[in-house]
């Protein structure tokens, strides 16, 4: 039997972005870290700056992708740091999803990559901590510990948001300079 996959260029798209995101993601896992779930979330520019240029089915698609792959290139795979991960992925999808939805709705309301790196960051930690008080310590005391938490999130998405921002200024400022380059050839 001959079985053929039929790609488009939005497939090639996602597994581009999502490898992007995924290396970053597991080189990010190396790094040192004050306290146990506070990272600054590096992968999350990726997340950004595809849902700005691409569009939120995209971004979603990256952003999940990129915790399934991880988690079983990290041999995290089905455990409880997955679990975490794909709590907070998916919560800071779910905000993505309204955000970019109060944008389409409301046109006075406009988004940028910091505020949706920032509300991304505190999403995915809201996430995080909710379903570590569900799996390993369901005190009332940790909450005491979610205003670090929360501050820790909202300083990862303000720097991931002025990274995501830089980067899709250069996209634009290439797309532009692109435009004019074929234009004068022409």
């Amino acid at each position: 039997m001959n079985l053929t996959l039929t790609t488009t260029r939005e497939d090639h798209l996602i597994a581009w972005l999502t490898a992007l995101a995924v290396t970053i993601h597991v080189l990010e896992s190396t790094l040192p870290t004050p306290l146990p779930g506070i990272k600054p979330g590096l992968a999350n520019i990726i997340t950004v700056v595809v849902l700005v240029r691409y569009g939120i089915k995209t971004a979603i698609w990256v952003s999940l992708l990129r915790v399934l792959i991880g988690s079983i290139v990290l041999g995290t795979f089905l455990s409880p740091t997955f679990m975490l991960s794909l709590t907070g992925a998916t919560a800071s999808v779910v905000v993505l999803v309204v955000l970019s939805q109060l944008n389409t709705i409301l046109p006075f309301i406009s988004f940028g990559a910091v505020s949706y790196a920032v509300f991304a960051a505190c999403a995915h930690m809201a996430g995080q901590f909710f379903m570590a008080y569900l799996l390993f310590l369901p005190h009332p005391a940790m909450f005491k510990m979610l205003p670090l938490f929360m501050t820790a999130a909202v300083l990862a998405g303000i720097l991931t948001g002025i990274i995501a921002g830089t980067l899709l200024n250069r996209i634009q400022t290439q797309d532009v300079s692109s435009t004019n380059n074929t234009s004068n050839t022409g």
